[in-house]
């Protein structure tokens, strides 16, 4: 994994000095992957840089990649396309006719599925070994070669923008819009607010965000967001809500906030709802496609140590309110990770989008993530995945009295409800929640909103005490500290409870 624009620097050094044939470079940034290719020659000028595109053709990015133009292709070969091009690369080099240059190919994952395209490329491997020339296909991230290459070209993923890189971006940004420097609090901020971002999108994101007024960090967060937002599956969560909004859960919050407080302290919270449907299919599925995505999230999750935590419990218990709000409690952004939306019917496609979005988060997160997973049932998950989310799986049951009352405070709070209370016993927090929201929406009295609320400790009593069952002795408990438990004869009571480790 490239962490930083010198380790890259030094790998395409390297895979110079090597003689490396093909390469290819998966970036978010094709200009500034070219560049940076480009500027690890060391300043030599006398070798030819050439680029060919599907609108352009073939052009010379310098003097001697003029010359090379010439001498390979001629004045009526520049415009061909990419199989007659390549065609002419191998004969170019047969005849010496552009030593030690190097050519870019752009967006190749869009032909080289085609047959002829595989073969022009596999073809240029010995003739360019022989002539000290490289191919580099400039690629987006998560591109995967066909299997006819996989073995002869070297892959390097350029990364996003550092730190330390964008620390040296924003002042020469604020000095085009004719602002003073910025400070260290303002240098802090609009930095955190950029991680994550190629360096185009970052610079145009900053460009939007200045006035002569200076700085707009809403703004930029905003515009940060639209741009994560590109990426299929990814959503960054802007809602308010934080841990003192929740009614209960105390264990849960008090674990949370230790890690999100503590040593190696995330720097982003992915949020994957339902994750049981996310993953269904896994290891059964025919095409393959959900096999395969569900071994590049174990492989990532491993290489990172991304830490996790899998919340299981009843539909309303909050699970999925603690997950959007543990990253607003800590102060870093909680980003939503759809599986189900990075699915494409193209070969491949699949993987490319997840492995484009595991990127993205690497770059937010600085490689320091939580996954926060809820899931309503947790046989299906396969045992590799849950064992990823290291933090423990907790239990989220339907709140006992003094977790409802809490709960009860919090929303007639919010919508400044008075009145009695309808008899809530077995009632979720999102059912509470909705009652008063009702209430306040419509009109009504508490009690006449209850009217319209059918609690789901009724609706789905079976489902529940199953999973009480399941919970018991194997999970840890949301609400208390130690691990859930309940008495067998109480399962069938709504919302009786005990717990072992709490007193």
């Amino acid at each position: 994994m490239i962490r930083s624009t010198e380790e890259f620097r030094s790998l395409l050094k390297a895979a110079r000095r090597a003689g490396t044939p093909l390469l290819a470079v998966r970036t978010a940034d094709p200009a500034s992957a070219m560049s940076q290719v480009s500027s690890s020659f060391n300043g030599k000028s006398d070798v030819p840089i050439l680029a060919w595109d599907i609108m352009n053709g073939v052009q010379a990015r310098n003097k001697a990649g003029q010359d090379a133009c010439s001498g390979v292709f001629g004045e009526k070969g520049i415009a061909a396309g990419p199989a007659d091009i390549l065609l002419a690369l191998q004969k170019g080099s047969a005849a010496k006719a552009f030593a030690d240059a190097v050519v870019f190919l752009h967006n190749p994952q869009r032909m080289w599925e085609q047959v002829d395209i595989a073969q022009g490329i596999w073809n240029l491997r010995d003739a360019f070994k022989v002539g000290g020339q490289m191919l580099v296909m400039v690629t987006p991230p998560g591109a995967v070669l066909p299997i006819e290459l996989q073995n002869d070209v070297m892959v390097i993923d350029e990364p996003m923008p550092s730190v330390d890189d964008l620390r040296e971006m924003i002042p020469a940004m604020f000095e085009s819009a004719e602002l003073p420097a910025p400070g260290t609090d303002v240098l802090n901020q609009a930095t955190d607010a950029l991680v994550g971002l190629a360096a185009f999108p970052a610079e145009q994101a900053l460009a939007m965000s200045l006035s002569k007024k200076g700085l707009d960090l809403e703004r930029l967060w905003d515009r940060k967001c639209q741009a994560v937002e590109q990426t299929p599956g990814l959503t960054i969560w802007r809602g308010g809500e934080t841990f003192a909004e929740i009614g209960g859960c105390e264990n849960i919050k008090r674990f949370l906030g230790a890690v999100l407080n503590g040593q190696e302290a995330p720097r982003v919270v992915v949020f994957v709802d339902e994750i049981e449907k996310a993953f269904a299919g896994a290891g059964t599925d025919t095409s393959g496609v959900k096999t395969e995505m569900t071994g590049t999230i174990l492989a990532w999750m491993q290489d990172r140590g991304a830490d996790g935590i899998i919340a299981i419990g009843p539909p309303g218990a909050a699970k999925s309110m603690i997950a959007k709000a543990a990253g607003n409690s800590a102060g870093i952004p909680t980003v939503a990770f759809d599986l189900s939306a990075m699915q494409s019917s193209l070969v491949g496609g699949s993987g490319e989008r997840l492995r484009a979005a595991l990127q993205v988060v690497d770059a937010i997160s600085q490689g320091k993530s939580l996954w926060i997973a809820t899931c309503n049932s947790i046989t299906s998950l396969p045992p590799e995945l849950r064992r990823r989310f290291t933090l423990g799986t907790f239990f989220f049951d339907l709140p006992c009295a003094e977790e409802r009352e809490a709960i009860w405070r919090i929303y007639l709070k919010k919508w400044n409800l008075t009145g009695e209370r309808p008899d809530d016993e077995g009632w979720t927090g999102a059912e509470i929640r909705e009652c008063c929201r009702k209430a306040w929406r419509l009109n009504l009295s508490l009690k006449e909103s209850a009217e319209y609320i059918v609690p789901v400790s009724r609706s789905a009593a079976d489902q529940i005490d199953a999973l009480r069952r399941q919970a018991a002795g194997r999970f840890l408990s949301a609400s208390r500290a130690g691990v859930y438990s309940t008495e067998t004869e109480g399962t069938a009571t709504v919302g009786r409870r005990t717990f072992r480790g709490a007193e």
